[in-house]
């Protein structure tokens, strides 16, 4: 029986991929690293400090830990300053319809982002009141493909895994809601999010009745 819904954030509720895309450009720009679009692609749904590891090995870049973390933070504070300009109008399209027929039909909702600025992104959509419990970048250690960010959120909503369907736009989120034995759909192309339970090209599409058809025998 599905009792939760758990969400990732970044191209399910909202879209910042772009204020992330042009913070990591900045950085590359700033130490003379090459940084285009098809990287950026790879660090779809994981981690700030698994992202910049990623931009160094195509770099052929190492650096010490301490020099990591000051660069990770530098990106992080820009991204962050670009923040302040999201209002309640940056919903993706269907996003905060499901949230609202969720919450009338009295299902839990979680977030399961790998963002530790999840909770300045819902406060700028004005979106908190819509999730119980809110599993971010700083709830766990271990980021997707692991599946711990979803097993935080279903343990915080008292809800074993197979009550729960994962909502997720990345690979890696898949794969970790995979792991972590819950249901999931896929938001995005075939190639990325095709080996979800259920995929939608887009949140507009991803309506409570389309899932519940597809999970008719869970509810």
């Amino acid at each position: 029986m599905i009792k939760g819904f758990i969400f990732d954030l970044d191209g399910v509720i909202t879209d910042t991929a772009e204020l992330h895309y042009e913070a990591w450009k900045k950085l590359s720009d700033d130490m003379n690293w090459k940084f285009d679009r098809e990287l950026n692609e790879k660090l779809r749904g994981i981690s700030r400090m698994d992202s910049i590891k990623v931009i160094m090995d195509y770099n052929q870049v190492t650096l010490d830990d301490a020099t990591v973390e000051e660069l990770a933070t530098k990106k992080n504070d820009i991204y962050v300053a670009s923040l302040d300009d999201m209002t309640p109008d940056d919903y993706l399209p269907g996003a905060r319809e499901l949230l609202t027929h969720l919450r009338s039909e009295g299902f839990k909702v979680a977030l399961g982002s790998a963002s530790k600025n999840a909770i300045k992104v819902l406060k700028q959509l004005n979106a908190t009141h819509f999730f119980d419990v809110i599993g971010d970048g700083n709830s766990v250690s271990k980021s997707k493909p692991e599946p711990d960010i979803f097993l935080y959120a279903a343990e915080k909503l008292g809800l074993p895994p197979e009550n729960c369907i994962v909502f997720e736009d990345a690979e890696k989120g898949i794969d970790a809601a995979k792991a972590g034995k819950f249901h999931s759909v896929g938001i995005g192309p075939e190639e990325r999010v095709g080996h979800a339970d259920i995929r939608f090209n887009t949140m507009k599409e991803a309506t409570l009745f389309e899932v519940k058809s597809h999970f008719k025998e869970l509810f």
